[in-house]
């Protein structure tokens, strides 16, 4: 017979948030759905989204407008009078876009713990944060509610090296972190800066090489890689890239298709586009050709 797995938090977060979370679980049927003052609500103040998308806003505004809000929000009372909202921001910004005066909402009571955790999962799994903004609230959990990142990877539903690299993002330098919460860098890139740790000076060249440049994460990969074995990164680079330029160039002029040079980990790829089942039959007569010759 299974022994069931005790918690240190009582009951624990598994029992209320169950794996594919989603909000309307948090709702019990027996719970009465009140229409509460859009202004008698505020957000959490540690809400691990800290931007949200304008042009999706309004358009969930827009279907507020039409159908209201379907969803009720979930909030806990505070001592003032108000309520504080642990599910459902996006909602509630959206109701006020939509002009709405209330919104459906279930008044619940959680520990700390539970309510960090539910919006931190709500968001993750309807709206995604940000890389920073979910580094950031996954650090949170750890330091101020020490839990273990194994145990918040089995809350989030993600693997614990996933949440670990998560992690990692918060240490990378200053501009660095604002060029990804910009969008100035991919999280790729921001691993690759990552991989410089211990030589800021090339962190910060490799940093400003992607954003002048426009570098792919495979490009920083070689300038990583180049630094580490001690060669000159610039002219290793542009070198491969020079060289993937005038391959590309050739090839597409011999076969008069779209060709992309792709390096992998253990070699590379030449990809050949067509258009047609014709153009794909010509490719493969002149392929035969040259092998012929």
């Amino acid at each position: 017979m299974p022994t069931s797995k005790k918690s240190g938090l009582g009951r624990g977060l598994g029992s209320l948030i169950p794996e594919n979370f989603n909000t309307a679980l948090l709702v019990d049927e027996a719970e009465r759905v009140q229409q509460l003052p859009l202004d008698a609500l505020v957000p959490r103040p540690n809400q691990p989204r800290t931007v949200f998308d304008k042009s999706a806003l309004e358009e969930l505004a827009g279907s507020i407008r039409r159908h209201g809000v379907v969803l009720p929000l979930v909030v806990c009372s505070l001592p003032a009078g108000n309520y504080e909202i642990i599910a459902g921001e996006r909602r509630w910004r959206a109701a006020k876009i939509a002009g709405q005066k209330t919104v459906p909402a279930i008044v619940r009571t959680f520990k700390e713990l539970e309510r960090l955790e539910i919006a931190l999962i709500e968001n993750v799994q309807r709206v995604d944060l940000s890389p920073l903004e979910q580094a950031a609230s996954i650090e949170q959990l750890h330091q101020q509610f020490n839990l273990a990142y194994t145990e918040i990877a089995q809350r989030l539903g993600k693997a614990e090296t996933t949440v670990s690299n998560i992690v990692r993002l918060l240490q990378l330098p200053q501009n660095a972190r604002l060029a990804l919460a910009t969008g100035k860098i991919s999280e790729g890139h921001a691993r690759q800066i990552l991989a410089l740790k211990a030589k800021p000076q090339q962190q910060d060249e490799l940093l400003k090489q992607i954003i002048a440049h426009g570098w792919t994460v495979r490009q920083a990969e070689r300038f990583v890689t180049s630094i580490k074995m001690g060669l000159s990164p610039h002219k290793t680079v542009s070198s491969r890239v020079a060289v993937d330029t005038d391959v590309t160039k050739q090839l597409s002029n011999r076969l008069g298709a779209k060709v992309q040079v792709r390096h992998t980990a253990k070699g590379g790829k030449i990809e050949i586009g067509f258009t047609s089942e014709d153009d794909l039959n010509d490719l493969l007569a002149l392929l035969a050709a040259v092998q012929r010759k």
